[in-house]
């Protein structure tokens, strides 16, 4: 188990966040799966070019570089724009695939997820007559400290908002009265998931009158896998934490959520699953028998709307925050658990949102305001 104290980064971060509401490349990318993919001939060819770059967990890790990577490709095949992207294996992989996007000559480029955010900006900022959009990320200089930069956009989502909902579900669904979470790294937008969860237990505690606990965050130190990758190391997390006697469990962190199944079926416990990012329901079908919900992160829609502003000339280097109001994060269905779901519990659930959208509840997050 890892205790890991989130940074003064988080506030810094958080204070930029706050200012504002075909053919190969020339030289294949390190480690890097370049492709392209043909236009729908639905409009006239435009002469424009989106591009984009995922994480090390690739575009088919049924989570956030999927979706951020459907987004792209159907604003393009729709727009009968250009389309080109890269997938990273390593860390390593990162800067030499942007660069290779920018040989491209891309007019629009999208990097996925927190890890690419230095190598982003320092493209950026050799490019400036390109467009990035950084998905689920801030600029920041490399010691950490936001900086604004004319021609990024930040993609950033308050799923704190989606998680309370999730954490008052679990607490409510939860027959052994502990749920568990963990993330992969004590990231800003990893801990933002925990946080709303934990929130969310602690308003049904309020409500109820309940002890339900939490296992594996406490709002400052929690249990993390160090990566994104789903592997042993967070196979093992999950384990430490289902031996706790948690009965609903929050993995954070794009594909580690299947090590988390292996270590569920391997317990032979009904546990119940919390997928993120995309509803897993959908993505990844094998999930049917634990998946009670997913936090949505809507970066399939935010990817898409953000590639037309470009190809239309009105890019805008705004930082977008999806919220439960406009529609940027939301909790998914109960698909095959909806015959589990109290109704009565579902009913508080669904009034909760509108609570929050509303104001009357409060979601504390570094995105909050």
């Amino acid at each position: 188990m890892k205790n890991i104290l989130r940074t003064a980064a988080i506030a810094a971060i958080a204070a930029l966040a706050l200012t504002a509401c075909g053919a190969a490349p020339s030289a294949t990318p390190t480690g890097g799966n370049t492709g392209t993919t043909a236009a729908t001939p639905t409009a006239t060819p435009i002469n424009f070019k989106a591009c984009i770059v995922s994480d090390q967990g690739g575009f088919d890790d049924k989570s956030f570089n999927q979706l951020s990577f459907e987004g792209v490709q159907s604003a393009t095949k729709e727009l009968n724009a250009g389309f080109k992207y890269v997938q990273s294996h390593t860390p390593t992989d990162y800067a030499p695939n942007l660069q290779a996007m920018v040989t491209e000559n891309c007019n629009l480029i999208f990097g996925v997820g927190f890890n690419l955010t230095a190598d982003t900006v320092t493209s950026a900022q050799a490019n400036p007559t390109i467009h990035y959009a950084l998905i689920d990320a801030q600029p920041s200089d490399a010691s950490g400290n936001p900086i604004q930069i004319a021609n990024i956009k930040p993609i950033l989502y308050d799923t704190a908002q989606a998680a309370y909902l999730a954490g008052y579900l679990a607490a409510g669904f939860s027959k052994a009265g502990k749920v568990g979470t963990f993330g992969g790294q004590p990231y800003p937008t990893v801990t933002i998931f925990m946080d709303g969860f934990l929130q969310g237990v602690k308003h049904y505690n309020d409500v109820k009158g309940k002890n339900v606990q939490v296992v594996g965050w406490d709002g400052k130190n929690g249990q993390f896998t160090g990566g994104f990758v789903a592997n042993d190391t967070a196979k093992g997390v999950a384990n430490q934490i289902i031996d706790q006697g948690v009965d609903v469990l929050l993995p954070v962190g794009g594909p580690i959520y299947q090590s988390a199944i292996a270590a569920i079926q391997d317990s032979g416990k009904q546990i119940a699953l919390i997928g993120v990012d995309a509803d897993q329901f959908v993505t990844d079908p094998t999930t049917a028998p634990y998946i009670l919900t997913s936090i949505q992160k809507k970066m399939d829609v935010s990817a898409s709307d953000t590639t037309k502003a470009a190809a239309s000339g009105n890019f805008d280097a705004t930082p977008y925050v999806g919220t439960l109001a406009n529609g940027g994060v939301d909790i998914a269905p109960f698909h095959d658990f909806e015959s589990k779901v109290d109704p009565t519990l579902a009913a508080e659930v669904k009034q909760l949102k509108q609570d929050i959208i509303d104001g009357k509840v409060k979601v504390t997050s570094y995105l909050a305001k």
